[in-house]
């Protein structure tokens, strides 16, 4: 058997699978880019599944504390879209708590070094705040190269 039949399987099995990237869907919503992305980071659909994305739209008027309400044309497009690309890997699509990314399983697994203080920093604010330290989050690039932790 020739070696260079086996040089693009290794060549997998020697490159790391990055989990870290979540890329946005090329059919972004413009009502989600307007209505979501005003007030915080337009999270990318994966990174839920579809049950807690379903409460979420479904409880926009206590959106964490907030009133979102949404008409009904806007809220059926964004809510539509974001069941059609939510998380369908186990890890992601599992029930989060409170229906935040950040109570789900992977994301405390994969921020459990974070000190508590890190997340009060005025550069950072709340664990939410993605883009805060990672620095291609709205590409969906979570991976630890293009991470910069504010000092303050």
């Amino acid at each position: 058997m020739k070696t260079y039949f086996l040089l693009p399987l290794l060549a997998l099995l020697v490159t790391p699978v990055s989990a870290a990237k979540m890329a946005m869907p090329s059919d972004v919503p413009k009502t989600y880019e307007a209505e979501c992305a005003s007030c915080h980071m337009a999270y990318q659909p994966g990174l839920l599944g579809q049950k807690n994305w379903q409460k979420i739209m479904s409880g926009l008027d206590n959106h964490f504390g907030t009133d979102a309400s949404l008409d009904a044309k806007a809220q059926t497009e964004i809510t539509q879209w974001l069941l059609k690309n939510a998380a369908t890997k186990e890890k992601y699509s599992a029930l989060s708590p409170e229906n935040r990314i950040t109570k789900t399983a992977w994301f405390i697994r994969k921020h459990d070094e974070v000190k508590a203080d890190v997340w009060k920093r005025a550069g950072v604010k709340s664990p939410a705040n993605c883009a805060a330290c990672h620095t291609d989050a709205a590409k969906g690039v979570f991976n630890e190269d293009n991470i910069r932790i504010p000092a303050k």
